[in-house]
Formats: C-alpha cells, sequence, structure tokens
C-alpha cells in the first residue's frame, strides 16, 4: 500500500442500494465503510475507503471496472484520493454526539458528555462500522435497554460486533458479561479499544462463525444475508432472546423464517425508515 494514501469511494443512496454497497464494498476488500447524511438536504451516500497498492492507476481503474459492472452509470459515483489523515478521520466530519433510547448517550471521544443523568458511551471506531447514527444500530441500541430494563441478561453474545457499541452498551445498562465476536481484525481491536475508553470487561473473538455456547442474549446486526446462512448455528447460542437487524423491512419475513425453523419465535418488530429490527424468543 502506497505510505499514507487510500481510494475514497462515494456513491448516493439513491444509485445503490445499502446492502448491495456492503457486499460490493466487501469483495473489493475495503479498508472500512460508513454513511453520511447532509443535515440540511438529508441526501444520504455510501462511503469505502480502499488501500492502493504500487500502482494507484491500476488501482482506480479496477475499482471503476467493478462498480460499472454493478450497474452504475459514471455519474453515479465519485472516486478521490486521499491522504492518511483525511482517511483515517473521515467519519467523525458529521459525527456528533446524540441520545438514544431513554438512557442512553453516544458520542465519539472529541464531544462533550452527557448533562442530564445518560449513560455514557464513549466511542473511536477507526474503520471499524458502528457509531450509533445507523438506524439498524439505534434499534438494536434501543432494543438491548428495552430487555436490560425489565431484567439484564446475564450473559450477551454481540455477533459482528464491528466498534463493539452493542456489547458495551448492554454491560453498562448491567449485563453480567459479554462477548463480542467479529471476522475483521480492525473490528477487534475497536472492541478492545471501547472497552478500555468506557472501563468495561469485554470478551472479544477474532472469527466468522457464533460460538458453541449459549448466551441469555443474542444481538446480530449484520446483513440478511449472512443471518440467513448462520440461522442454525446463531439460533443455538439463544438460551432466551435474540435480536436481529442490519435488515430492510421487506427482508424481516424471510429472516425471521429461517429462524422460526430453528424454534425461535418473533415477538416484537420494530422499524426506522426502511429498517427493521425484530425480536424473537426461545419459547
Amino acid at each position: 500500500m502506497q505510505a499514507g494514501k487510500c481510494l475514497e469511494l462515494r456513491i448516493p443512496a439513491t444509485a445503490m442500494e445499502e446492502d448491495d454497497f456492503m457486499q460490493l464494498a466487501g469483495a473489493l476488500q475495503s479498508l472500512g465503510v460508513a454513511s453520511e447524511t447532509d443535515a440540511d438536504s438529508k441526501a444520504c451516500e455510501h462511503l469505502a475507503w480502499f488501500a492502493i497498492d504500487e500502482d494507484e492507476a491500476k488501482r482506480r481503474a479496477g475499482l471503476t471496472a467493478a462498480v460499472l459492472l454493478a450497474g452504475l452509470q459514471p455519474a453515479d459515483f465519485t472516486l478521490t484520493t486521499l491522504e492518511q489523515h483525511g482517511w483515517e478521520t473521515a467519519w467523525q466530519k458529521d459525527w456528533h454526539a446524540m441520545p438514544v433510547g431513554k438512557r442512553l448517550w453516544v458520542r465519539p471521544s472529541f464531544c462533550e458528555g452527557p448533562n442530564d443523568g445518560r449513560i455514557d458511551i464513549v466511542l473511536d471506531p477507526g474503520m471499524a462500522f458502528g457509531t450509533g447514527t445507523h438506524p439498524t444500530t439505534r434499534l438494536c441500541l434501543e432494543a438491548i435497554e428495552r430487555i436490560c430494563d425489565k431484567r439484564p441478561p446475564l450473559t450477551l453474545l454481540d455477533m459482528g460486533a464491528g466498534s463493539g457499541l452493542l456489547a458495551i452498551a448492554a454491560i453498562k445498562l448491567g449485563a453480567g458479561s459479554a462477548l463480542a465476536v467479529d471476522m475483521e481484525q480492525d473490528s477487534v481491536d475497536a472492541c478492545q479499544a471501547n472497552a478500555g475508553i468506557n472501563g468495561v470487561a469485554l470478551d472479544v473473538l477474532l472469527a466468522d462463525t457464533p460460538p458453541k455456547q449459549q448466551f441469555e442474549l443474542v444481538v446480530a446486526n449484520i446483513l440478511a444475508a449472512p443471518l440467513v446462512w448462520m440461522a442454525t448455528e446463531l439460533s443455538a447460542c439463544v438460551a432466551d432472546h435474540l435480536i436481529l437487524s442490519g435488515l430492510l423491512t421487506t427482508q424481516v419475513d424471510d429472516v425471521c423464517a429461517a429462524y422460526a425453523a430453528e424454534g425461535l419465535v418473533e415477538v416484537r418488530r420494530d422499524t426506522l425508515e426502511e429498517w427493521a429490527s425484530v425480536e424473537l424468543v426461545r419459547k
């Protein structure tokens, strides 16, 4: 990789669904992804960053060809070369402290803490996904808060943990212990760093499959396709409750059907914009 540089890909949300963008970015081995919403126009863009090997022109041409093959037109995307200080902190630009649910306050380290008694969660996600701004993350946090308000789980699994936000929030809401699992080393590093920042004990595992043990609460905020693929293994982890998100509202029925086949029952469904979360229980 060329020292201090990467390529930033921007695609308007109107040109590509987020699910498709995440799959494209993953297939092209992105360094990280994010979404950005203009405060005035509310227009949303998907962003991904890519390493530049020895030949920047060749890398740019390859990415361009891949995006065009995905069905976009040249006017639908931009590729920009960023210096290291630009791409490593690109996620910071439009991220601000925000209240979530009834009790949580999620913020980057460069923003002020809460002044109303909310539970303060400080994040530095680096290139890992999960700042709390995406609707699916908010839905998951609200579901975790709702379950913890009734009875905090003794054990929790956060599958596809990203920055570790969901597991950290659960511990601060009273969960006894939490295991964060992710297949990306950047995410594992972010989980460990953010647990330290927040002063919580968090077990972290680098893996792409669920562990072979049960948890009172399991949370998975990932894409619909992998949720279906791992339905058998993930369901086996569920002792009581399961929260699934990363889903478009049009995908929920198919995903729930995969988990119903494993003996889990849907008890609640919530939506925010075009996204959804679903709560299932073992009966």
